[in-house]
């Protein structure tokens, strides 16, 4: 046996200790990387951000490099479950920790506070070290696309604890904002992809009793991760205050989270006799939207999917004698107490998905929160 198929062994033993089989960074299962500098086992993809952090990013593959012993002695003395006691030990509850299936920006910026500005140390906090994401007031420039134009142009965005809002005004020196959101009625998710931008942030809040989408981005990935997380910092914040029985645990799920599931569908009218015409689609907790453009400013409808036993469903198929005259052929109807919906999906992977996403919202049991959005959607339409 070689010296390189003796530390392979090694290693391979070394990664079936507790906490070793997940990613220390994004949690993708069986990682088969590992920083030789920081001790811990990371995926491929979280390799590559390792790579480019100058002081502490020597990866090496498990299989494929050659490691001296000295390296696997120390990859066996510390381990994801020791370094993440380290560097993850104060990490506040509302900092998003992305997963494997978030996107590079997000994984990035994680892994540098991590390990390059080490911000979840108790090291960092002991020196008196302060966190960019808890200020009484941040304000900045952010690039945001025109509802209209659709050109993105540099505006003044102001986040205040105080009074749990989001301000932004069009011009630098204006004094009275274009926009003034509640905290508590925002969500923010990354989509560099819709955006066409990997930087590529979107804010939904509620206005008028529709759902407003806003755009934004900024050049610096490290500016715009930080925003986010300001944003979910003043939403804690903001909760612990309205909900003071509650427990970390309980308000975590309530800040800012990704969509359950986008993408494109064809419908027809209230009175389906219309044509289907493609629309693209975001599922957010109970709310479905539909939109024209994936980028525009409000959705053309809202359905608002409430618990089974209340009259909700959604089943694969159209109703019988339905003119279904699109290009796609796999259909979805969603009743609910006050009418049908019916949509048609390019595939039928795409018709289950959608189904399986439907179905899990319509079995979830409905908070006193929702029971009241449903009422208000009854009451709007």
């Amino acid at each position: 046996m070689t010296v390189n198929e003796r530390a392979t062994r090694a290693l391979k033993e070394i990664l079936q200790k507790p906490g070793n089989d997940t990613c220390a960074d994004c949690g993708a299962p069986d990682p088969e990387w590992g920083s030789c500098s920081l001790g811990v086992f990371i995926c491929l993809g979280c390799s590559g951000i390792h790579r480019n952090l100058p002081n502490v990013g020597k990866v090496k593959s498990v299989t494929l490099s050659r490691w001296e012993d000295s390296e696997v002695k120390f990859m066996a003395e510390n381990g994801n479950k020791t370094m993440k006691a380290k560097y993850e030990a104060v990490v506040p509850v509302y900092y998003y920790k992305p997963s494997h299936k978030d996107c590079q920006v997000l994984r990035e910026q994680w892994i540098r506070a991590k390990y390059e500005r080490k911000e979840f140390t108790e090291e960092f906090v002991e020196t008196g070290g302060k966190l960019p994401y808890e200020q009484e007031m941040r304000e900045g420039q952010l690039m945001k696309r025109g509802r209209d134009n659709g050109q993105f142009l540099s505006r003044r965005f102001v986040l205040f604890e105080r009074d749990g809002t989001l301000k932004y005004y069009t011009k630098h020196d204006s004094k009275v904002p274009k926009a003034v959101i509640k905290v508590d009625t925002i969500n923010a998710t990354f989509q560099p992809e819709k955006i066409g931008n990997p930087n590529g942030l979107q804010i939904t809040y509620r206005k008028d009793y529709c759902t407003r989408n806003i755009f934004l981005y900024h050049e610096s990935s490290k500016e715009i991760v930080d925003w986010f997380n300001s944003v979910r910092a003043v939403q804690f914040h903001y909760m612990k205050v309205a909900f003071p029985g509650a427990s970390d645990a309980e308000l975590k799920p309530r800040l800012t989270r990704n969509f359950l599931k986008e993408g494109y569908m064809e419908k027809t009218g209230p009175r389906q006799t219309e044509g289907f015409k493609k629309r693209w689609f975001t599922l957010d907790r109970r709310l479905l939207m539909y939109f024209k453009d994936p980028l525009d400013a409000f959705a053309k409808g809202e359905v608002y999917l409430g618990h089974r036993d209340l009259g909700y469903s959604a089943k694969a198929g159209l109703p019988a004698g339905t003119h279904c005259n699109g290009a796609w052929q796999h259909g979805i109807t969603i009743e609910t107490p006050d009418r049908n919906f019916l949509f048609t999906c390019e595939s039928e992977a795409e018709q289950q998905d959608w189904l399986t996403h439907f179905n899990a919202v319509i079995a979830t049991s409905m908070s006193p929160q929702e029971y009241s959005m449903e009422a208000l959607f009854k009451r709007k339409h």
